[in-house]
Order: C-alpha cells, then sequence, then structure tokens
C-alpha cells in the first residue's frame, strides 16, 4: 500500500515537473523581438512647370517622370499656368508635401529665386530645368547651350539670306534664356552687320513667349519695312506667330525657330520655315531625373556631372552665383536632315510631319 502511495504520487508530479520544463524551455527558446526590415526612403520629387499649354513641355514631363520612376522616385507634379506667383505657392505645397528635391521650370527667372529660399530652409535642394533661376544660390542648373542655339538658328538664316533686313523676334524678357539666345544670335550676325551686308530693323523681345506677341512685331515691321529679308525668331511659338504674319511673303522671308514642335517640322519640309533646333527632350529628361534623384541624396554636384555623358560643364553667373550648369549639345533641323534627326529618333512620325499620302 505505502508503494502504491509513492508511485500516485511520483505519477501525480510529472505533470507538474513536464509544465515547469516546457516553461523553463520556452523561455530559453523564446526568440528575439523581430526587427523592422530597413526600408529605404522614398524620393519625392516635386517638378514644377511653368506651362504645360506648350507641347515641348507636355513632353518632358512625361519623360521625366517615366525616367525617374525607374530610378524608383515619386514624382508629384504642379503646373503654374503661366503665373509666377502660383508657381511659388505651389513650390511650397511641394514642400508640404515631403519632397525631397525640386525640379523648376521657371516662369520669371528672377521671381523663382524665392522658391530656392524656401527650399534651402527646408534644407531641400533645387535643379533649375532648362531655364535658368536668378538671383539666388541655385543648386544646379541643366540646359541645351542656349548660346549654341542662337548661334543655330542665326547662322542657318544667314546662310540662307547673306544680306538684307532682318528682324530679330526675342522670348520672354523674364526668361533669361532669351538674353542667352540673342547672344548667340548676335555672335553670328555681328560681321555681317559690321561688314554692312545686314541691317537690322528690329530686335523686340515677346512677352511670355507668345506668338501672338512675335505677330504684332513682325506687322509692326513689315509695315516700315515691307522688303524684309529675315527673322530670327527665338522658338517655334514666335516662328509660327511670325509666318502668320507675313501671309504672301511666308516662303519668300528665312525664318528660324526652336524645340521641332510639330507645326514647326512641318513648315520646315513646306519651306515657310528655315530651320528649327531640336533639343532631344528624352536626352535632357532622364538627365535630369538622374540628377534630382543625385541631388535628393545630396550627392555632390561634382559627381553628378560625371554621369551625364556628351555634356559640357561650365558655370553661369545668374545675378547672384556661379551656377554649376549642365549644357547638353542642340541639333539644328532643316528640309534636309530632319529625316535623319527628328523623325528617325521618333520625335515626330514621317506621316505626322509630311502628312498622309
Amino acid at each position: 500500500m505505502k508503494r502504491t502511495i509513492q508511485n500516485l504520487k511520483s505519477i501525480l508530479a510529472l505533470p507538474i515537473l513536464f509544465l515547469v520544463g516546457a516553461a523553463l524551455s520556452g523561455y530559453a527558446k523564446e526568440p528575439k523581438a523581430a526587427t523592422k526590415p530597413e526600408t529605404k526612403e522614398i524620393i519625392r520629387i516635386g517638378l514644377s512647370l511653368a506651362d504645360l499649354k506648350e507641347e515641348r513641355w507636355q513632353r518632358d514631363r512625361d519623360m521625366f517622370v517615366q525616367k525617374a520612376g525607374q530610378l524608383g522616385a515619386k514624382v508629384m507634379i504642379q503646373d503654374a499656368g503661366g503665373d509666377p506667383q502660383t508657381q511659388i505657392e505651389q513650390c511650397e505645397t511641394l514642400l508640404n508635401q515631403g519632397a525631397t528635391v525640386l525640379v523648376v521650370v521657371p516662369k520669371n527667372a528672377d521671381t523663382a529665386a524665392r522658391i530656392v529660399e524656401t527650399a534651402h530652409r527646408a534644407k531641400v535642394r533645387v535643379l533649375s530645368y532648362d531655364r535658368l533661376i536668378a538671383n539666388a544660390d541655385t543648386d544646379l542648373y541643366i540646359s541645351f547651350d542656349n548660346f549654341k542655339v542662337g548661334s543655330i538658328q542665326a547662322q542657318a538664316v544667314l546662310d540662307k539670306v547673306p544680306t538684307g533686313k532682318y528682324l530679330l523676334l526675342g522670348g520672354d524678357p523674364a526668361d533669361k534664356n532669351s538674353a542667352m539666345l540673342r547672344e548667340g544670335q548676335m555672335k553670328a550676325l555681328d560681321p555681317a552687320v559690321k561688314a554692312g551686308k545686314i541691317t537690322i530693323v528690329g530686335q523686340p523681345f515677346c512677352d511670355k513667349w507668345l506668338r501672338a506677341e512675335a505677330a504684332r512685331h513682325t506687322e509692326d515691321a513689315l509695315a516700315k519695312t515691307p522688303d524684309l529679308n529675315a527673322i530670327v525668331a527665338s522658338n517655334d511659338g514666335t516662328a509660327g506667330g511670325a509666318i502668320a504674319s507675313l501671309k504672301s511673303l511666308a516662303g519668300k522671308v528665312a525664318v528660324s525657330g526652336q524645340d521641332a514642335d510639330i507645326e514647326a517640322c512641318q513648315n520646315v519640309v513646306k519651306g515657310l520655315q528655315t530651320v528649327t533646333v531640336y533639343k532631344p527632350i528624352r536626352k535632357i529628361a532622364d538627365a535630369a531625373a538622374i540628377l534630382a534623384v543625385g541631388l535628393a541624396k545630396d550627392e555632390s554636384v561634382e559627381e553628378l556631372v560625371k554621369q551625364i555623358s556628351n555634356a559640357v560643364f561650365r558655370k553661369i553667373h545668374n545675378g547672384k552665383t556661379e551656377v554649376p550648369t549642365i549644357f547638353l549639345e542642340p541639333v539644328a533641323v532643316t528640309k534636309d536632315n530632319i529625316q535623319a534627326t527628328v523623325i528617325a529618333d521618333g520625335f515626330h512620325s514621317k506621316e505626322a510631319v509630311y502628312g498622309k499620302h
């Protein structure tokens, strides 16, 4: 009986020992608290466009967003609709939404200085896209070589009309590119002016790059100089305004432009426009996306410049400081090479340029 009671006590003790052992075992093997996997901070690019009405800027937007997405960045877009004050307010919104870098196509070069100042207070760097932001510590500027664009425009017109009366149509006076273009144009034209081969009858600038402004200036020039021979227009929009005002003289007066807009390309093959300057948008959009991501990661400008192939690095004074600048190469497009440039690149289809037959 005594042995039976002892056996019973041993059996009753087993669950207790099992539970204690299991508890101790569980305690010993309890895993450490799970650590959250490291997550990369999302790069949010604020893209501020001066005005999306022009065909050119719609292409820039789409290509930039595509490349930035491939690099893992998110792009937040604002269209200022041509209003400098709206652009300032929209950039503040982008910063409040967490933009880690701003890419700005400034509507007004001087007014946009406030965008840089506000961004820098928020520790956010600013890339000036295609148009230079003036009077500010702009971090980086990328564009096509605007001096060369102006030179190409003027030289193409000069080659066609080596003597005669010239009208120069500048771009928006609030856009620093307009001054660079004019400087390039005059560099090409000065020798002919000094030699007395050409006479410049007017050199107005067109507010907001409006074709209506170009049309008005052209009409004024024709009223005073009905035997006008050439118009050095600074972009395709102003060229289009000039051509519309030429009426019966269209095709007889040499006209330049830039941007390779579809209407301009059609005018080139029709003989109504002498030249447009093609600026491969895919190249500047892709390069800008690479630069924007690098700026967001706080990479040095010197290292970023090395990532952009076939570009010229220089510094441009913007009224306050020497801004690190990346210039890409523009391409002259005429009736003779339009198929090998604009069409071959897929920028416009052959059918769109020449029409369907």
